[in-house]
């Protein structure tokens, strides 16, 4: 995806699975089923597709997706098939060295997992040496302070590797990271969840997130059981929603397995979903 003189690639790092009852919280199965279809285990299919922003400059990731299996039982549990980033990387005419720049959404192990490899003695390190890896302040302080709740999301041992690295950096709040790239903060998934614009050639493109994971995702109700201020997760949905409808902006779905590149109408009191070229 070309807007002006910035380059927008998907690439992805694999799929797993997640419990679909869990993805679409008060929906019915008998509604989100007709989309989104389980296997035997109830799970549905999720993509990882993190997003490549190539300026004349510099290479921005967008996330990480989930890398390697990070634990015994993952694999069974999630279903997975991922750990793919580097070769798609490869393929977008890059690689792991020539990354400048990471930006977390948020730092659950499905976003930040392939942040990190695990090297020959077992421990992590980082997996773009060359990178600045930026979160929100207030979302690295919950990740290294769970609960109950949020302990299986955050994986302490990831982190470890990148605080230790030294190329952690923190933002606070909305901001402008580069000229091209904003960041909001709008919570609802987690405390200090973000999302990322990207503005160039009168055009706009916005990084849901876990704000919109997937295109099924879209409409008011279907808000994940794995948010914890769900609330806030409806009020922002609105409010971005608007804008990007307004605006007629590009959407990037992170999570759906079939349309990454989209953009949203209205069809009555619905909002549907339609790929752009290439998606």
């Amino acid at each position: 995806m070309k807007m002006g003189d910035i380059e927008l690639l998907c690439v992805p790092d694999g799929t797993f699975r997640l419990d679909g009852g869990t993805m679409f919280g008060i929906v019915p199965k008998s509604l989100w089923a007709k989309i989104d279809p389980a296997d035997k285990r109830n799970r549905i299919l999720i993509a990882l597709n993190p997003l490549l922003i190539r300026t004349e400059s510099q290479n921005i990731l967008v996330d990480a997706g989930l890398g390697q299996a990070p634990r015994s039982g993952f694999d069974d549990l999630y279903d997975l098939d991922c750990g793919k980033l580097c070769d798609s990387l490869k393929v977008a005419g890059t690689d792991p060295a020539s990354i400048n720049v990471v930006i977390f959404t948020h730092l659950h192990f499905d976003h930040c997992g392939g942040a990190v490899v695990l090297s020959d003695n077992g421990s992590y390190r980082t997996a773009f040496p060359n990178a600045r890896y930026v979160v929100q302040k207030g979302e690295w302080e919950d990740a290294r302070s769970t609960t109950e709740t949020t302990r299986g999301s955050y994986l302490q041992d990831q982190l470890d590797a990148i605080e230790d690295s030294g190329q952690l950096e923190f933002v606070e709040g909305d901001c402008q990271l580069f000229p091209h790239i904003k960041l909001a903060v709008t919570g609802g998934h987690t405390r200090c969840h973000q999302i990322v614009l990207v503005e160039d050639g009168g055009h706009t493109c916005i990084f849901w997130g876990d704000l919109i994971p997937m295109t099924s995702h879209v409409n008011m109700p279907y808000i994940m059981s794995y948010d914890l201020y769900p609330v806030d997760t409806l009020e922002q949905k609105r409010l971005w929603l608007e804008k990007t409808l307004a605006g007629d902006w590009i959407n990037y779905f992170e999570h759906d397995p079939r349309i990454s590149f989209g953009r949203l109408v209205r069809a009555g009191k619905r909002i549907n979903t339609e790929p752009l070229d290439g998606s």
